[in-house]
């Protein structure tokens, strides 16, 4: 059996790490927090002290970590993954990072005879709970082939998106508009609202017509009935979004939207908090239009329409 090790037990990471633990799989945790380790302990996965420890004695490092920062301190740490890693390991980035730091510890990875893959997920917390979420994986194709029962136990669609990085660029664009639906989300309720319309029938108008989307169906809903709870802070917004500006940027191209958008988040980030819940960026508008954005009787949880199904690989055409 092959064995996994895990570091980072956040709201991703945290759900990750269970599916597999859930399934089966041999595994090893850590988190700066070992408080959160502790259902992962009880439920039979084993603690390493340090990530080099860790390294030694699993087959796969996973780390699911906040920053690029972050990943470069556990990685190249005196006690770090690479000091652990030999031949024939791998080691499965799944952070939202930047590509550039991605090839930059990647090379250290293969320096040591190890193989580096990107794979971030999308999708959410609660589909990253289920198993349902969608996973990118940049790398070669064979190690994308001896990732793939780790990934499918993690994820519903994995797709294998070529070299290593291609994974952490596509991770951020989808993060870039994600967040131009959430605020194109908050403004449309906001409108509805001073319109006089019953937001109960205007999240089933959209919901029903061509303005739906995936994060109308989740991020609308945890607004409308009040939790405005998806796990995702401002400043995780700012960084994904500064991180798409950097990749447009180094292609020579100048943005329009995305700069705007960045600034909204700064701007909320000021006003609610770093950690302020990111739907919570509605409350700009509810404050200029003096109007609160709920809907009575809509459902108190996420509804998720999805269908679980086992993972499975979508292949790009011509590779």
């Amino acid at each position: 059996m092959v064995k996994v090790g895990f570091i980072g037990l956040g709201n991703i990471g945290g759900k990750l790490a269970g599916s597999l633990l859930r399934n089966g799989v041999d595994l090893t945790v850590r988190d700066l927090d070992r408080d959160v380790a502790k259902p992962f302990l009880g439920g039979g996965a084993k603690w390493a002290d340090s990530p080099r420890e860790m390294a030694q004695n699993v087959d796969v490092v996973i780390t699911c970590l906040p920053s690029p920062a972050a990943s470069a301190a556990v990685m190249e740490a005196e006690d770090g993954v690479l000091a652990g890693l030999e031949p024939g390991k791998i080691w499965a980035e799944m952070s939202t990072t930047d590509k550039d730091e991605v090839l930059r510890l990647g090379a250290k990875v293969r320096a040591v005879g190890a193989a580096p893959v990107d794979c971030p997920v999308s999708g959410g917390c609660h589909r990253a709970a289920t198993g349902n979420i969608a996973i990118f994986a940049g790398c070669e194709r064979a190690t994308f082939e001896t990732m793939l029962p780790l990934l499918t136990t993690m994820g519903r669609r994995i797709l294998h998106t070529g070299e290593l990085g291609s994974a952490s660029v596509l991770k951020v664009v989808t993060n870039y508009l994600a967040t131009a639906n959430l605020l194109s989300c908050c403004e449309a309720l906001v409108t509805a609202k001073v319109a006089g319309m019953d937001l109960n029938t205007t999240y089933e108008a959209i919901r029903i017509s061509s303005g739906n989307s995936f994060v109308h169906e989740t991020e609308s809903q945890v607004i409308l009935n009040g939790s405005r709870d998806i796990s995702f802070t401002m400043d995780l917004v700012c960084k994904d979004i500064g991180l798409f500006n950097d990749v447009a940027a180094r292609g020579g191209l100048q943005l329009e939207l995305a700069p705007l958008l960045q600034q909204i988040f700064e701007e909320g980030q000021a006003r609610y908090g770093a950690r302020e819940l990111s739907p919570n960026i509605i409350k700009r508008l509810e404050e200029r239009a003096q109007v609160e954005i709920l809907a009575p009787g809509f459902p108190p949880e996420m509804v998720d329409d999805e269908p679980e199904e086992p993972g499975y690989e979508v292949e790009p055409k011509g590779r």
